[in-house]
């Protein structure tokens, strides 16, 4: 059990649990894991971003989050899954911890702080999700553009924002917010002439891109209930 009069260092205690043998240095492009594979581990991520995709019966793949530091993923295994949902992919070179399910839960059980911490992680990424859906059905193709780019860029999190330092294609963007390529391309070159994000070898947002997601957000609540009756 962790002193009770000692801060609690999440980080650290992470460390201790992963052991020396788990601790992941990985290539950009390198699968974690796959769509498929056997759901018995929890990967926390250190440093880098990750790629999360699914791909449909008939083939198609969507990017369905992008994931950072101090990220988790893979912990859909604690709440039963036997196969992965998912395929995650390391977007630049990472450096991830892998931990053991059966030791990841006997942590939760064992840790208090630990158990508050995650459990805190999770509610922030279902608030994320949530966000995500209304994003999608709620506002167009550009906004959803210039969400997802803030949201690389750290916009929103602690800590200074950053240039997106992952080499993200047009292709994956548009996986990301559900059009095409050729909407991505002509959104990010207006983006630019209006000097909302740069290109200098890789692509840096600037905080004047958030008028486009601030600008005329959908008023949901005042939708008309008339409007919604089936006939």
């Amino acid at each position: 059990m962790t002193n009770v009069d000692q801060p609690f260092d999440s980080k650290l205690f992470l460390t201790s649990l992963a052991g020396s043998k788990n601790h992941l240095q990985l290539a950009k492009n390198q699968t974690i894991f796959s769509q498929g594979d056997a759901a018995d581990t929890v990967f926390y991520i250190q440093k880098g971003k990750v790629k999360i995709t699914v791909v449909s019966e008939h083939g198609k793949e969507a990017v369905v989050a992008i994931l950072g530091k101090d990220d988790f993923c893979g912990e859909g295994c604690l709440a039963g899954q036997e196969q992965r949902m998912a395929t995650a992919t390391a977007m630049t070179e990472c450096e991830i911890m892998q931990l053991d399910k059966r030791a990841f839960i006997r942590a939760l059980h064992d840790e208090l702080p630990f158990s508050e911490m995650f459990v805190a992680y999770l509610l922030a990424r279902t608030i994320r999700v949530e966000e995500d859906l209304v994003d999608q059905l709620f506002n167009s193709s550009e906004k959803r553009l210039a969400r997802a780019l803030l949201l690389l860029a750290n916009f929103g999190k602690e800590g200074r924002p950053e240039p997106i330092i992952a080499k993200v294609s047009q292709e994956t963007l548009a996986e990301m917010i559900g059009t095409t390529r050729s909407r991505v391309s002509f959104f990010m070159n207006k983006f630019r002439k209006l000097g909302f994000i740069s290109y200098n070898g890789r692509i840096e947002v600037h905080s004047s891109l958030l008028g486009v997601v601030l600008h005329d957000q959908p008023q949901i609540e005042k939708k008309s209930p008339r409007k919604s009756k089936l006939h």
